[in-house]
C-alpha cells in the first residue's frame, strides 16, 4: 500500500487532542488514545506496525522494510506530554488545540506530538511522491519519556539484534533560538534526580515550648541545600566535576554567532542578576558546564496567618545536569554522601534517588575534533541539515549543544552504537512545560521541507 499523504496541521490538532499525560493515571484514556492515533497513521501510510506492550505504556514501533541495501532511518519521538498543571493559567483548554496568531495551543504542540509530526509528513509526502524510495525507515515512538524513559532501555537491548541495522537515528525534541535561527543539537546534558527529606522531632512542635532546644529540620536543610554551593556558584560536593570535559573553541565561535548578550538572557529569563560560574556567560553555563538545581523545597505550615511550630519535618528536590564524561550513577552517590555527611546531629536524612541519564555528544563534521572514523551516512545527514536549514531558514544552521537532557539518547548510543541527528524545532517562546504551550506554524511546515531534505539526501 502506498503512503497517503495528509494535512500535517490537521492531524496535529487531532493528536493533541489525546491528553496522554505519562506521570497521572487518570489519563490512561488519553495515553492509550494517543498510541493508537500514531498506530493508526502510521498503517495508514502503508506501514508495518507493532505496538509493543511493556509494565508501563506501550510502545510503538513501525516500519517500512526494503532492501537491506538501503539507508537504514530510526526516527525517535514520544507521545506523552507534561501535565497541564496549572490550569487556571491556561487561556484556552489545554487539550484542545486552539490557532491563534500563527501558533497552534495545546499541551504538547511543541513538547512533542508538534515536532515529531515534521517527521511523519516528511515521510508520509516522500512516499506519496516516490513509493519507490530506497530508504528503509523505522518509527520508534515511545510513552515515557517525561518520567524517564523507564521501559525504553529494556526494549531496546531486548530488540538490539534488529534495531542497531539502522546507519542513525532522526529526532526533533530540542530546542532552536528563534524562527529564523535553527540548531542541529549535538550534545545534551545528562541528568540526576532524588528527594531528599530531613525529620527532626517524631511530629510538630510547640516553637515556644521546644525551640532552641531541637535542631529545626527546616533550618538544618536550608543550611545543608546552602552548603552545596559557593559564592561563586561552584558545586562544592568533592568530585562532582570528575569527567567535565573542556569546551571546544569551535562551540564557543558557533554560540557566539547566536548575536544574544547577557542583558538580552537576563531581561529573558526575567531576573534583576545573573549567576554564572566565573569565565563563563550564561549561555556557555547552560550549555557546556554541569550544575546542581533545587527543584522544590518546602515544610512546616504554609497557610495563611501563622502557626507557631517547630515542624517535624522538610524536604527538596534536587536535579543535577552533567557534561562531558560525568557518570550520573558517580555523581549522584556523590552528591548523596555530601548531603548525609553535612546532615546535622538531631536530624534523620532520607534520600530517595530518581531517574538518572548519561550525557551525550556527537561531533559534526568538518570540526577540529571531528572523528576520523565518523560513518558516512552520519555524516552524509549532519551536511544535509545544514543545507535544508540554510535553504528554508534566513540564518544558517548552528550546531550547538543543549542544557537540556533526553537521557535515551545516550542509552541509544551505548546500547545500539547509533548517533543521533536533533533538529531543533521548538522555540524558547513555545512554552514547554508551562501553560499556553504552542508550536510555530510557520517553524513547523519548514520542519517537514527540512526533514523531506535530509531523507531525501540519505536515500540517495
Amino acid at each position: 500500500m502506498c503512503a497517503i499523504m495528509f494535512d500535517p496541521i490537521k492531524k496535529l490538532k487531532e493528536h493533541l487532542r489525546f491528553a496522554s499525560v505519562s506521570t497521572d493515571s487518570q489519563f490512561k484514556e488519553g495515553m492509550a488514545g494517543s498510541q493508537k492515533f500514531l498506530a493508526g497513521l502510521f498503517s495508514e501510510m502503508g506501514l508495518s506496525v507493532e505496538v509493543v506492550d511493556t509494565d508501563m505504556h506501550p510502545i510503538v514501533l513501525a516500519k517500512r522494510e526494503g532492501d537491506l541495501n538501503w539507508p537504514h532511518i530510526l526516527i525517535y519521538g514520544h507521545y506523552d506530554v507534561q501535565p497541564a498543571d496549572p490550569i487556571e493559567l491556561w487561556n484556552s483548554d489545554p487539550f484542545e488545540p486552539v490557532e491563534r496568531d500563527g501558533r497552534i495551543y495545546a499541551r504538547g504542540a511543541a513538547d512533542n506530538k508538534g515536532p515529531q509530526m515534521a517527521h511523519i509528513a516528511a515521510v508520509a509526502e516522500l512516499l506519496e511522491e516516490n513509493p519507490n524510495l530506497p530508504l528503509r525507515i523505522s518509527f520508534l515512538f515511545e510513552g515515557e519519556e517525561e518520567i524517564g524513559s523507564p521501559s525504553l532501555l529494556p526494549f531496546l537491548e531486548s530488540r538490539k539484534g534488529e534495531l542497531s541495522q539502522a546507519d542513525l537515528v532522526l529526532l526533533s525534541d530540542t530546542l532552536s533560538p528563534s524562527a529564523d535561527q535553527l540548531v542541529v543539537t549535538v550534545g545534551l546534558r545528562g541528568i540526576v534526580v532524588m528527594d531528599v527529606e530531613f525529620t527532626g522531632p517524631n511530629s510538630d512542635l510547640h516553637s515556644g515550648l521546644h525551640g532552641g532546644a531541637v535542631y529545626n529540620p527546616v533550618q538544618a536543610l536550608c543550611e545543608v541545600c546552602a552548603s552545596l554551593h559557593d559564592s561563586d556558584n561552584r558545586v562544592t560536593v568533592p568530585g562532582f566535576y570528575d569527567g567535565v570535559t573542556e569546551v571546544e573553541e569551535w562551540e564557543r565561535e558557533e554560540l557566539a554567532q547566536l548575536g544574544s548578550d547577557e542583558e538580552d538572557y537576563r531581561q529573558f529569563v526575567g531576573v534583576k542578576a545573573l549567576h554564572s560560574l566565573s569565565g563563563y556567560t550564561a549561555q556557555e553555563s547552560v550549555r557546556y558546564l554541569p550544575t546542581l538545581e533545587f527543584n522544590g523545597i518546602g515544610g512546616g505550615y504554609q497557610g495563611g496567618g501563622s502557626k507557631t511550630i517547630v515542624p517535624s519535618k522538610a524536604m527538596t528536590k534536587i536535579s543535577c545536569r552533567l557534561v562531558g564524561n560525568q557518570d550520573p550513577k558517580k555523581v549522584g552517590d556523590l552528591v548523596r554522601q555530601a548531603i548525609l555527611d553535612r546532615t546535622p546531629e538531631g536530624i534523620v536524612a532520607k534520600i530517595d534517588m530518581g531517574h538518572q541519564g548519561a550525557p551525550y555528544l556527537v561531533v559534526p563534521p568538518g570540526k577540529p575534533n571531528s572523528p576520523d572514523n565518523a560513518p558516512v551516512l552520519l555524516t552524509k545527514a549532519f551536511e544535509a541539515a545544514k543545507v535544508a536549514i540554510s535553504e528554508e531558514f534566513p540564518n544558517s544552521a548552528l550546531f550547538l549543544r543543549e542544557g537540556g537532557s533526553i537521557p535515551i539518547i545516550a542509552d541509544i548510543k551505548t546500547t545500539l552504537g547509533l548517533d543521533s541527528v536533533m533538529i531543533g524545532l521548538f522555540l524558547p517562546e513555545d512554552n514547554l512545560h508551562a501553560p499556553n504551550e504552542s508550536m510555530n506554524i510557520d517553524v513547523l511546515k519548514k520542519g517537514i521541507r527540512v526533514s523531506k531534505s535530509i531523507l531525501r539526501s540519505l536515500a540517495g
